[in-house]
């Protein structure tokens, strides 16, 4: 999460010069609406309309087609409206940033709530729209990387960089010593979660 918040904090300095678009989604474990396809399609579109007024009327299309709120539009109908706002004439580059697909559930589930994520990307990374930016994080799950794999055009993995692991376990160390609660407790126990959370950001 470190990481993709400071790309979303870079781009959205461009959003707000209005010289880019921006939606992001963190795949939450804690939400069930925040790990599945339905939960990114829901919110990429509320965030992408708040910041064009074109999008708006797309996604208003797609109301009015659904009994102005009525009927619930399906997956596909949703994924529809989200290509509609991505193949918009004569627009700022889009950034589409997801973090932490691996949170995803890869239930026994025919398709699961990954692989319908998965599903969305390739889709999208073969529309191949020249606007269009997407950034995706992840453990080196064994499924993502074969679906993403053969499509990315830059692929960079965290942890062979240099002081990759220093700049997580300072961002930690800052947490502990500043959270009100955190705070007061002792050092012992303070460092035994630095401990616990450094060795979870190295993939133990």
């Amino acid at each position: 999460m470190v990481a993709s918040s400071t790309i979303i904090q870079d781009i959205d300095d461009l959003r707000r010069q209005g010289r880019a678009l921006l939606a992001f989604f963190y795949c939450n474990p804690g939400e069930d609406q925040k790990k599945d396809l339905r939960g990114l399609l829901s919110s990429v579109l509320f965030q992408f309309c708040n910041q064009s007024d074109s999008y708006c009327d797309i996604l208003s299309v797609l109301y009015s087609a659904h009994h102005d709120g009525v009927q619930d539009p399906t997956n596909d109908a949703l994924v529809h409206c989200l290509m509609d706002i991505l193949k918009y004439p004569e627009q700022n580059p889009v950034f589409l940033i997801i973090d932490g697909l691996d949170e995803c559930s890869n239930t026994s589930a025919m398709p699961s709530p990954r692989r319908n994520v998965l599903i969305l990307l390739e889709t999208l990374i073969n529309l191949q729209l020249p606007n269009l930016h997407i950034c995706v994080t992840s453990r080196p799950e064994i499924d993502i990387h074969v679906v993403l794999g053969p499509l990315t055009f830059c692929s960079i993995s965290l942890h062979d960089e240099d002081g990759q692991m220093e700049d997580i376990i300072d961002y930690i160390r800052s947490i502990v010593n500043t959270d009100p609660e955190m705070r007061v407790w002792k050092a012992e126990d303070k460092q035994l979660v630095i401990d616990a959370l450094t060795k979870r950001a190295d993939g133990a």
